[in-house]
């Protein structure tokens, strides 16, 4: 039986339930509050209190949110599984499946193992993301929790103060922001603020209430202004005035480099009346009053923020010649604004009836979709903070929706909003009906319509212009995918060719079933595995054609032929290798086998960088190839263009350009004539048609050099009905 003192805590629980709930199951909730007892029998919390008051702590701000009954049990309930013997299946059976399930959305993941910390974490949160895309009440629920925890967070050790407070900083304070429960973000912000930034905050709280009875002064005096305003322009309005919250404060100070004496705004007014119309009527009454401050005006009625968000935000020079902040909305939008998801709940007929239409949080959807495809802890957690935490932009898509993204988003991270092929395939983007180049930043009210381009695919660089996790991750998918079906394709390539070299082939392997018995002996799960492997060079073509071909290592062990044999030999190869390949390494022979890169096809006068490959020699890429941050870079090294050996042995490679054009008569053969002026023989051709009009043509070229190239395209691109021309991967 829990001692006096908790017991009078649940009772004032129920009293705050009674005043909300039209018929509240007293019985269940009873029940949930005596298991949670027995459960946390003899257990204390760091403040020496018995361990009973956190569960009760947390039920009493879910009250404060106006939750259900399954919500309050659950509250009183979360840390039984983690903390205690009971399980879930103890939970489904005394209780219902549906308070087991929000207990098991805020269950640590405690009873797993993970490599470090920051995977219990990402997986942890991961877990509770999906659970609430399910049901919202989860992470009301763990809102809840991580809030009572913040409230006693000063009798924890300071490196775990330290840590929790961080994480409530990165991702429940901008959880709740999200979910529009703006006291429950305030709260949560000045707690972390007061234990990361511990001196500051005191520092700024005494300052503050140094000011105390000087601000409340000033609020009475503009508080009386507005209302006498509001009264001779008869219209019903509710004035209000608070200081703002000391995170926002000192978030203001940092960001404007000042001291708080020198922030005026510290105080914000709200202007609360009936009907929408007359949130206008007041802002011209505000405006009439005193002059507004250019570029301060933001009208959230008309576009609300993702999370339901609505009101006006102006800020004028008021009294004394001082900046004050105006909101002005209807009661119901105050309500929302307070407690966002949470103000959906009605009761009618005594049982609850919360807000179903998840679809309605598209960054929530968004962030379960794009989630399958990030497995690293630390792009995960990268990726969640940079959606929940940023500031937002508005733009409009060509049939007028709406797109909510950061300050600072670019045209690709609008593009992956629409979709990811879209992303994929971004070429550039009309914005406001002018063309602009991928990395352009959009600003609020932009009208943006995507052009996309079938050939056209992500590269690292537009990583270094996106702003919105799903645009990065879906990059960094789209380039992992690419340098692994890339990996496999070297792999099977390899593996034939040193095959075909005894006699056999890597198709003739496969028929016969022979892969699946060397898989077991180089230890691999699958071929998929073992080609990506040789692609890359982590396991040796030579041991698998020896597992492959074990009488192999018979014909190796042979007596090594005569000197001047191996004398022939020697030469013959020098003279096979200095033949094929055009370029040098400082310091190493002649005989080096060397390869060019098929995925960028470099030609002399490119930048380059030489990759040593295990067992077949070194493979040159271009300097800028997508490929090279994906190779050992200790197996990366300089090296450099051979000009005599090309200009002695006329070295001809393969380029492939895209050419863009208008559908017009007589500008194919204009193109091959310039080619063929230039001395450029062509190799293959294909032309197509669109249906939209224009052309796309493809010609693979056999070049001498850069600058060769360079010429050919230059009098391409003059031609008239050329649009655009660009050399392409092979």
């Amino acid at each position: 039986m829990a001692e006096p003192r908790i017991e009078v805590m649940y009772e004032t629980l129920v009293k705050k339930v009674r005043a909300y709930h039209p018929n509240p199951q007293l019985e269940l909730l009873r029940k949930s509050y005596e298991f949670a007892d027995r459960a946390h029998q003899g257990q204390k919390r760091s403040s020496g209190e018995p361990y009973l008051t956190h569960p009760i702590g947390v039920a009493d701000i879910i009250a404060d949110l106006k939750l259900d009954i399954a919500s309050l049990c659950a509250g009183l309930l979360h840390d039984v599984v983690e903390d205690t013997s009971f399980t879930m299946e103890d939970l489904t059976v005394n209780f219902n499946s549906e308070i087991a399930y929000l207990v098991d959305g805020v269950t640590k993941l405690s009873k797993l193992r993970f490599n470090t910390s920051e995977e219990r974490q990402a997986e942890t949160i991961r877990k509770m993301i999906v659970a609430m895309s399910r049901d919202l009440r989860v992470v009301l629920v763990k809102l809840s929790d991580r809030l009572h925890n913040m409230r006693t967070l000063d009798f924890l050790e300071p490196s775990r103060q330290r840590r929790i407070a961080q994480e409530t900083m990165d991702i429940y304070a901008p959880l709740a922001n999200r979910f529009g429960i703006n006291w429950v973000k305030t709260e949560l912000e000045d707690s972390a603020f007061r234990s990361l930034e511990r001196e500051a905050y005191y520092e700024l709280a005494r300052k503050v209430a140094k000011k105390k009875k000087e601000r409340e002064r000033y609020v009475k005096d503009v508080i009386a202004v507005l209302r006498k305003a509001a009264e001779d322009g008869h219209l019903s309005a509710e004035v209000q005035g608070r200081p703002k919250h000391f995170y926002s404060i000192w978030r203001k100070m940092q960001a404007r480099e000042v001291e708080i004496d020198e922030i005026y705004d510290i105080v914000a007014f709200r202007i609360l009346v009936n009907e929408t119309n007359q949130c206008y009527e007041a802002l011209g009454i505000v405006h009439n009053l005193w002059r507004p401050l250019p570029a301060r005006f933001k009208d959230y009625i008309a576009m609300p923020k993702p999370n339901g968000y609505q009101s006006l935000h102006t800020s004028v020079i008021g009294p004394y010649m001082q900046p004050i902040e105006i909101q002005i909305r209807t009661q119901e939008m105050h309500q929302i604004a307070e407690e966002g998801v949470a103000a959906h709940w009605v009761y009618k007929e005594g049982k609850a009836s919360p807000v179903q239409d998840v679809s309605k949080f598209t960054w929530l959807r968004q962030l379960i979709e794009d989630f399958q495809e990030v497995s690293d802890p630390k792009d995960f957690l990268e990726r969640l903070k940079l959606d929940l935490f940023a500031e937002e932009v508005f733009i409009f898509t060509p049939k007028g929706d709406i797109r909510a993204l950061p300050v600072g988003a670019t045209v690709v991270d609008f593009a992956y909003a629409i979709h990811t092929e879209v992303g994929n395939h971004c070429a550039g983007a009309k914005v406001n009906n002018q063309i602009v180049p991928l990395h352009h930043e959009l600003k609020s009210g932009d009208m943006v319509e995507i052009l996309t381009r079938p050939n056209q695919h992500p590269n690292k660089d537009w990583l270094e212009h996106v702003k919105t996790g799903r645009a990065r991750s879906k990059i960094k998918h789209y380039l992992l995918t690419e340098a692994r079906e890339r990996a496999i394709e070297l792999g099977q390539e390899y593996l034939d060719t040193e095959l075909r070299k005894h006699g056999t082939s890597l198709k003739a392997v496969q028929k016969k079933g022979q892969l699946k018995e060397v898989l077991e002996l180089v230890r691999l799960q699958t071929t998929e595995e073992m080609f990506i492997k040789l692609g890359y060079g982590t396991l040796s073509v030579g041991t698998v054609v020896k597992k492959l071909i074990p009488d192999l290592e018979k014909k190796e062990s042979a007596p090594p032929p005569p000197e001047s044999t191996l004398g022939q030999i020697s030469q013959r190869v020098k003279k096979i290798f200095s033949r094929r390949t055009g370029v040098r390494v400082d310091g190493v022979d002649d005989d080096l086998m060397v390869r060019y890169a098929r995925c960028c096809a470099p030609i002399p006068g490119d930048e380059i960088i030489g990759f040593i490959t295990r067992g077949r020699g070194l493979t040159v890429h271009r300097a800028d190839c997508p490929r090279i941050d994906y190779l050992e870079s200790e197996r990366q090294i300089e090296v450099h263009w051979d000009e005599r050996s090309i200009k002695d042995q006329n070295i001809t490679r393969l380029v492939r350009v895209e050419v863009i054009t208008r559908d017009e008569r007589g500008l194919l053969a204009e193109m091959t004539a310039a080619f063929s002026t230039a001395g450029i023989n062509i190799h293959g051709a294909h032309c197509e048609v669109k249906k939209a009009g224009g052309a796309v043509n493809i010609f693979d070229l056999m070049v001498t050099d850069r600058a060769q190239l360079d010429r050919a395209l230059d009098r391409v691109a003059r031609l008239a009905g050329v649009i655009k021309v660009t050399r392409v991967r092979n």
